[in-house]
């Protein structure tokens, strides 16, 4: 079931970068868990991610990037965001490595025209729930 459903969401994100005339902007950025449904203690252990968004339009990216576990291991991580206006949107992540699919929401205020403070939260299919924060450096189209 899982494998069908990346497959589908891969398919959509194909489709759209096929359909996309002209080339967007690129953010690259970075995150850190700040709280998740199953540590038991605070810093017990960290999730980090580093991850990187193609703007096919304003409203819809294609992603794709890795995420690091004190206790799991390594995942790669694709998937896509939607916002529906430019501060908020909702994405959809399949983790390749650990098999779960991640849906969220997140919030992005500018620091400057370059950089932007992240806040999501994400809902893993296995049953877990975390809130984290980051950074992206956004790569201008000329």
């Amino acid at each position: 079931m899982q494998k069908r459903f990346l497959f589908i969401v891969f398919c959509f994100l194909l489709s759209a970068g096929v359909q996309a005339q002209i080339a967007k902007d690129l953010t690259v950025g970075g995150a850190l868990d700040l709280i998740k449904t199953d540590n038991d203690d605070f810093l017990d252990k960290a999730q980090i991610g580093l991850e990187a968004n193609y703007f096919f339009t304003r409203q819809f990216t294609g992603s794709a990037g890795v995420e690091f576990w004190t206790a799991d291991g390594v995942s790669f991580a694709i998937g896509g965001r939607w916002y529906p206006v430019e501060e908020a949107f909702v994405r959809i992540r399949g983790l390749i490595g650990v098999n779960d699919v991640a849906i969220g929401a997140g919030w992005t205020k500018p620091i400057n025209d370059k950089w932007k403070f992240e806040a999501i939260g994400d809902f893993y299919f296995e049953g877990e729930f975390a809130i984290r924060v980051g950074a992206v450096y956004v790569i201008r189209r000329k």
